[in-house]
């Protein structure tokens, strides 16, 4: 008697977990890839360290060799003679003084 009740479960549990599968493989299916977010929007007038660290990749309080070496790998896709955009060039360079100290405040030329 009670049997045909356990089968029936256990069919009914393989059924639901199925489904559950079956939903998860389409949303993965059509999630379409992963890749990193960056930062949306434009820049500042004034650029903050907040938004230099958000241009670098880094966080604020990074150590002087990460600021550099974040700096280098954007410049190196992004330089102008590499065919890249002068401005965000001269963004990337201004994120880069900023972090390091050596411009406190004042706002880009563009």
């Amino acid at each position: 008697m009670t049997t045909p009740l356990v089968a029936g479960l256990a069919v009914g549990a393989a059924a639901y977990g199925a489904r559950t599968a079956l939903q998860a493989f389409q949303a993965w299916k059509t999630a379409g890839p992963r890749m990193r977010q960056f930062y949306k929007g434009g820049f500042q007038s004034e650029m903050t360290r907040r938004e230099a660290a958000l241009i670098l990749g880094v966080r604020e309080s990074a150590p002087e060799e990460k600021v550099k070496e974040a700096h280098r790998r954007i410049m190196i896709a992004n330089h102008p003679d590499a065919g890249g955009s002068s401005f965000i060039a001269a963004k990337v360079n201004e994120a880069k003084d900023m972090l390091l100290g050596k411009k406190r405040g004042g706002s880009s030329i563009f």
